[in-house]
């Protein structure tokens, strides 16, 4: 298993902390942001793959930004999974 940290672009949190174990994602955290709701993401997602999580989360906009804390999670999984 192995531990990534990836600074999100256009939202609120300043951090995504998650670990990769092969391409199933474990252990997700968001420092900063809307609380709850990111609580809620990271439970959700615990044990999914990367592709699962592209395939939910991928291009799902927030107030008109182009992007989302969920779609910046999708981003942050892929780019750990071909850094490999």
């Amino acid at each position: 298993m192995q531990h990534f940290d990836y600074k999100p672009h256009g939202v609120c949190p300043m951090n995504i902390s998650f670990d990769l174990d092969g391409d199933t994602v474990h252990n997700v955290s968001f420092k900063g942001g809307c609380n709850g709701n990111l609580q809620a993401i990271s439970r959700v997602v615990e044990g999914m793959t990367v592709e699962q999580i592209e395939g939910y989360f991928k291009g799902i906009s927030c107030n008109g930004r182009g992007t989302s804390c969920s779609d910046q999670l999708a981003t942050a999984v892929r780019k750990a999974k071909e850094s490999e």
